[in-house]
């Protein structure tokens, strides 16, 4: 197995009706691999100075995405289909459909980034899905 310290810039952008919301987080954490599952690890802290761990374990044709601390939640992404969850934070919990179009990884070498895209609609709660594109580059450091 392979560990390395990565430096990880995730942007979440979010589509509902003509609107964009774009959240960037930037993180250090660490990019384990083995054979073909690639684990990235990377904990960050909101606003009330409280912190969440995520995990996100990429396979060929799946990616999960678990959360623990202030926000918890185990969310599944496979191409073309339709998987669920149960969000938690500190405002409640939401039940989450999550339909996915596309999933591409492509992991760091020598000198080149790596770059994990995922394009997927969420509902919540049973309403109108809207369009997620979750951008995660990974820079490995020395």
């Amino acid at each position: 197995m392979n560990k390395s310290p990565v430096s990880i810039k995730m942007t979440m952008e979010i589509t509902e009706l003509g609107n964009k919301d774009v959240t960037i987080v930037e993180e250090k954490g660490h990019l384990l691999e083995k054979d073909d599952t690639t684990v990235l690890k990377f904990s960050e802290t909101n606003e009330n100075n409280e912190q969440t761990d995520s995990l996100i374990t990429i396979q060929p044709d799946k990616v999960s995405v678990k959360r623990s601390g202030a926000v918890s939640m185990l969310q599944k992404f496979q191409s073309k289909q339709v998987t669920e969850n149960v969000y938690r934070h500190q405002f409640g919990t939401m039940h989450m459909e999550t339909e996915t179009d596309q999933i591409v990884y492509q992991p760091p070498v020598a000198n080149q980034d790596g770059k994990l895209f995922i394009s997927y609609q969420t509902s919540l709660n049973g309403e109108t899905p809207r369009r997620h594109r979750l951008t995660i580059s990974l820079a490995k450091e020395n």
